[in-house]
């Protein structure tokens, strides 16, 4: 074995007789100044928290104690009685919010799938066009910019069954008028048409969005290939929008389950029950006829069931990019 130098020797005894620093003190610094910062944040965001617990979780907390009592008023003032679960049980027999159930499911289903296959053919078309590719844009966004109330006012004028200029434009080929509103055959489709009219340029910004995200190298890789326009839209185009088509698609339900303005603008919830959906029977419940208990119930059990469904979308979502 070799030995080592006397200058070797030296450099390792020097080394060995520096007095190591203590290995205590920059551990306990990292640790103080992690505290601050976590410490500074919490400060920072605490009066944004204090506002949503205000605004939203208080709410939320008071809605379902109240859905136990029943509420009565006298004199300006409220007396409230124990109900136990007789407003949950009451949901069950109440053929009003039954209707308002399935009416509201159909228009969900039929009115965010409407949105989004016109959204997203919308946004198709616009991506493909050179020329005058913002004033298509301008165009397809004006629906979305008209104010709820104004368009219910102008499609109430529309559909009207004696003046308005759908039955005019249908009575010049030969059709009869009909009662868009008013009948039960056609009232539900028809507030559907005017959400899909209304809403689909929510969806078409979002698949625009997402389909000039998309990488361009992988289209010219699927040209040099020989891919056609539709094998490029199958396993191209779909395959890369799944995440955006699936927030839009969450978004856009849950929207679709707390339609009102709709519905109480143009039909008022008839003719009978054809257009009930669950938000108008909560506000008949709760503001027409002071079933103020009872109505909270109804708003819990709203409030749950779209709380599965979006669940359900975003654990959807999440198989299919674990999938992927």
């Amino acid at each position: 074995m070799m030995k080592p130098t006397a200058s070797a020797a030296a450099q390792i005894a020097a080394v060995v007789a520096e007095p190591s620093a203590p290995t205590g003190q920059p551990i306990a610094a990292d640790f103080q100044r992690g505290l601050d910062e976590r410490l500074w944040r919490w400060l920072t965001l605490s009066p944004a928290l204090l506002l949503l617990l205000a605004l939203s979780v208080l709410p939320l907390v008071n809605l379902f104690a109240t859905s136990f009592f029943t509420v009565s008023w006298s004199g300006g003032h409220s007396s409230f009685t124990a109900a136990g679960l007789n407003n949950y049980r009451a949901l069950a027999g109440d053929t009003l919010f039954r209707a308002g159930i399935l009416n509201t499911i159909l228009f969900a289903l039929f009115a965010v799938g409407g949105q989004m296959l016109c959204g997203f053919v919308l946004a198709l078309l616009c991506t493909g066009v050179t020329r005058g590719r913002l004033l298509y844009r301008t165009i397809f966004i004006l629906p979305i910019l008209v104010p709820g109330i104004v368009v219910g006012a102008i499609w109430k004028l529309l559909l009207n069954f004696d003046f308005g200029l759908v039955n005019q434009a249908i009575a010049l080929v030969g059709i009869d008028p009909l009662n868009w509103l008013g009948s039960a055959n056609t009232a539900l489709a028809t507030v559907i048409f005017v959400d899909i009219w209304h809403w689909t340029p929510f969806c078409f910004l979002l698949f625009l969005a997402g389909l000039q995200s998309l990488p361009q190298d992988v289209y010219e890789a699927a040209k040099i290939d020989g891919a056609s326009g539709w094998q490029e839209l199958t396993y191209v185009t779909l395959p890369m929008m799944l995440p955006t088509i699936m927030v839009t698609f969450a978004f856009r339900l849950v929207l679709a389950f707390k339609v009102f303005d709709e519905v109480y603008l143009l039909t008022g919830g008839g003719p009978g029950t054809s257009t009930q959906v669950m938000s108008f029977t909560l506000y008949q419940r709760f503001f027409r006829e002071d079933q103020t208990g009872y109505g909270s119930a109804m708003s819990v059990a709203i409030i749950f069931m779209t709380c599965i469904l979006l669940s359900a979308a975003v654990a959807a979502r999440g198989r299919m990019g674990g999938a992927r």
